[in-house]
Order: structure tokens, then sequence, then C-alpha cells
């Protein structure tokens, strides 16, 4: 049985870890509020840890989702962080969407450890997680995934090594920039049918088997309509993610005028109050 940590246990962390207890690894957890870890161990009969260190200590792979590029430091450097507790041949998983300069910062610090790291962030929302059909993007190097790929089958359904460290993140760039402008697509779609007085079901059953359809009209269009916005993921982490497209984008010279236009939407969400309202929420701002 391979020994397994997972630091984290946010609407994505808790399910993933879930799923690696119920496939049967040995699982151990932490989370800065202690009692959430307790709370998953009395779940998935797992181990909880006071320190992201202990948690570490003589596993084989040890993953890691949390907020953002200073969560990510402050669970791996330091006395108590992850490197202090990986013994030598452990790879390092890092599912948060941070920096591609961040990966290859820790791929670094790894490596110097004797250890491989793998930016690995996911896609697929807390539904995905819930029911373990994430789709996971890494960068890295092919050892590093060749040991963490079997392992996480347990909560994905596909992954792919997209190049060197950093590439993940990259990746993972590529698709929030894409599903901001198809959320803003059907929000302005559904707007106008809504006006028309186009049936949503009928329209639905027709347009998603042509060129329109997407996962975010298959699983979105019904709480669009209703003005549900409380299903996946929430604005405020989708302007984090936007935020480090767009200083990604300054350094490679790539223009993202339709991504910024968009954004500046979701910070007029923000400033109504929908900060934890999730993505699709877009059209709530023709609901005046």
């Amino acid at each position: 049985m391979q020994k397994v940590a997972f630091i984290g246990l946010g609407v994505m962390g808790y399910p993933m870890a879930g799923h690696l207890a119920k496939a049967g690894f040995d699982v151990s957890v932490y989370n800065r509020t202690f009692e959430k870890a307790e709370r998953w161990a009395q779940e998935f009969g797992g181990h909880c840890a006071q320190t992201p260190k202990i948690a570490s200590e003589g596993c084989d792979i040890v993953f890691c989702c949390v907020g953002n590029d200073d969560d990510v430091r402050q669970v791996v450097y330091g006395a108590d962080g992850i490197l202090a507790g990986l013994k030598d041949g452990a790879v390092l998983v890092d599912h948060t969407t941070a920096s591609a300069e961040l990966a290859r910062e820790l791929e670094k610090a790894v490596n110097a450890q004797h250890c491989g790291f793998l930016d690995a962030p996911v896609s697929g929302g807390q539904a995905g997680a819930e029911n373990g059909v994430l789709t996971v993007m890494l960068g890295g190097e092919e050892s590093a995934y060749k040991t963490a790929k079997p392992v996480m089958e347990a909560f994905s359904r596909f992954t792919q090594l997209m190049g060197p460290a950093g590439s993940g993140q990259l990746a993972k760039m590529v698709n929030q920039i894409c599903i901001a402008g198809v959320v803003q697509g059907l929000a302005e779609g559904f707007t106008f049918a809504k006006n028309a007085g186009l049936d949503p079901d009928l329209l639905l059953e027709t347009i998603a088997k042509g060129a329109a359809g997407s996962w975010q009209m298959e699983n979105r269009y019904k709480t669009m309509f209703a003005g549900e916005y409380d299903f996946g993921f929430a604005v405020d982490w989708m302007r984090k993610d936007l935020a480090i497209a767009f200083e990604e984008a300054n350094k490679n010279g790539t223009e993202l005028p339709v991504t910024k236009i968009v954004d500046g939407f979701y910070q007029e969400i923000q400033n109504s109050g929908g900060n934890r309202w999730d993505t699709s929420s877009l059209i709530s701002r023709y609901k005046k």
C-alpha cells in the first residue's frame, strides 16, 4: 500500500483526498483548520497531521491543493513544511492553480532534495472533484509523472504531461481564458433567448447538439436561467486565476482583450456582493 499525503482540504482537496482513501491508499492529511482534517479522517479513515511536515513524512507522493502562490510557499517551506518531511525519491504534486514561475521555483527546491515535482492544476470544478473525474494538466519530468499518474487516477478521468515544470500552469491559464469567453457567450445568448421568448429546454436540446455545444452549456444552462449561482467555481477564484494569466500574457506578448472585458464583468459581480457565486453568474448582469 502506497503512503500518500494531501495538504489542503478545501472544496477540491477534501473530495480528492477522499478518493485516494477509497482507492486503498494510506492517506495522511493536513489542513490549516485542524478540525476539518479531523472530520476528513473520521469520514474516510485516514490520518490527520498537525503540520505539513508530519503529514508528508514517509510518503511516496505528497499532493497539495491550496489557494495561491503564497499559500503554497507557506505549506512547502520552513521547519514544518512539506520539504522538511519529504523522503528521498518522493514526488510532490501541486494541484494549486498558481504561477508558472512558482512551479519552476518549486521544482528546483524539490529536486535539490532528490525528489520529483509536478505542477498539476485541475479542471472540472467541485463536481469533478466530488465525482472523481477531474482533468489534470501537468508540468515536470516524465519519471515523476509515471510515478504519480496511477495514483491520480483515483480522482481523475484524464491526465496529460504538457512539458517541463510550469507547463501545467500555463495550460490551466489557457483553460481559464477559454472558459471566460464561453461563459460570457452563454450569458449573452441565454439572455437573448429569454427576451425572445424561446423555451430554454427546447433551445438547449437543439443547439447543444451543434457547434455551440459545450460542457458549460450542458451543466449550467438550467441554473443560469434560474438565477442560481452556487454550483461551482467562485468568482473570486476565477479572478485570481485570470490575474495569473494576465501576468503571464504580459511576459509572452499575448493580447487578451476579450478576457480583460470579461474580467471586468466579474469585478462588477464582486462589487455587488457576488464574490462566492460561481462563474456562470455573468448572466446576473443582465437581470436588472
